[in-house]
């Protein structure tokens, strides 16, 4: 008589074999594998196959090192992304994308984690670990996102309670999980902070658009436990400490994992690439400035021209002093942090044998 169970898979998930790579995340690599991309012992793999230590893998004709799949490298960067900057690879059109500026890491590549529209700045996060970015995109984690938002139009308090009921959109039904108004702006250009729970495509410029409002400056200011500080400039990034690393596994349930060890011949190379992308941030062509950017510009312009006609001009050390006051009037200042409860950071250093506040999340 025939054994009638079937016998339990053996090996493990390819897409998740690859993701621990730093190939992808799992949800990119499965479309991967749809597209017919790669391959197992020279077979077109297919979704839900599984391999074991001795089977070859390739992607796109090239093959996979099984020693480097060994490797569990786990690190994330911090990035203080710019207007005019795309989240691809190779822009067709040949913009600027936000990998230009990142360090080469030594083993597998980096793989963002969700993505911000070129009119959108701020903070946005990359990882060597493929199912570290996959746990932080995917919804039973609750990984919340935060805005700082600058809206011009007549926001009412009716207004924002219909924002955090929830608007039908085209994609389906969207809101705000809670919305702060902040300090700035002037007239009817307003500063709000706005917490959404998904990632989806322009989720919050249209959700206030259908107010009948207008998103004319957006920024990212939080990713889940991860804060962008003011010491981030735009263009530049930062990789997260070992403690830091350690909180953010624990938030989505994944063991610790030691950071490599970097050597003298590394952390030069690292220096030189941070010199060479230490460049001047500048709008990309092809994104217009907005209509208030450009009057401030204009006024700016002015200025200048009536101080050469003779007009006093402030000394430098007057300037100075306008400028530790704070930012231009209606400008967001970084340097503020108006925090929407619970608050969510990731501890320093000398913070770390504390427990996270958060128990970790797990899969439902």
């Amino acid at each position: 008589m025939e054994d009638s169970e079937s016998a339990a898979p053996t090996g493990e998930k390819l897409q998740k074999v690859l993701a621990r790579l730093g190939l992808g995340s799992r949800r990119t690599l499965e479309q991967w594998i749809k597209e017919g991309r790669i391959s197992i012992n020279g077979q077109v793999a297919h979704l839900g196959a599984r391999v074991e230590a001795r089977d070859s893998i390739s992607v796109d004709g090239r093959p996979v090192k099984r020693e480097e799949l060994e490797q569990d490298i786990r690190r994330v960067l911090i990035y203080n992304k710019p207007e005019g900057e795309v989240c691809t690879r190779k822009d067709p059109e040949g913009r600027p994308t936000v990998f230009d500026r990142l360090p080469r890491p030594k083993a597998g590549r980096w793989i963002n984690i969700g993505r911000l529209d070129i009119n959108t700045s701020g903070l946005l996060l990359f990882t060597t670990d493929g199912e570290l970015a996959n746990r932080m995109m995917h919804p039973s984690f609750e990984m919340d996102r935060e805005y700082a938002v600058r809206v011009r139009g007549e926001v009412t308090d009716e207004m924002i309670e219909t924002l955090k009921e929830g608007v039908m959109l085209e994609d389906g039904k969207a809101n705000f999980t809670d919305i702060q108004r902040a300090p700035g702006g002037e007239g009817f250009n307003r500063w709000f902070h706005c917490v959404v729970m998904e990632g989806r495509n322009r989720e919050v410029r249209r959700l206030w658009e259908s107010q009948g409002v207008v998103v004319s400056r957006l920024k990212r200011v939080r990713f889940g436990p991860v804060f962008l500080t003011s010491e981030i400039k735009q263009g530049r990034w930062r990789e997260l400490t070992q403690a830091e690393l350690n909180i953010l596994s624990a938030e989505v349930g994944l063991e610790a994992v030691q950071l490599p060890e970097v050597s003298v011949k590394d952390k030069a190379r690292q220096e030189r690439q941070e010199r060479k992308v230490s460049r001047p941030v500048h709008r990309a062509r092809g994104t217009r400035r907005p209509e208030d950017e450009r009057e401030v510009k204009r006024n700016t312009l002015e200025r200048g021209r009536k101080g050469k006609e003779g007009n006093a001009r402030p000394q430098p050390a007057e300037r100075k002093n306008r400028a530790d006051r704070g930012e231009r009037k209606g400008e967001f200042s970084a340097n503020q942090r108006y925090t929407i409860e619970p608050q969510r950071r990731l501890r320093p250093e000398s913070e770390a044998d504390v427990t996270p506040s958060r128990r970790p999340k797990t899969r439902r």
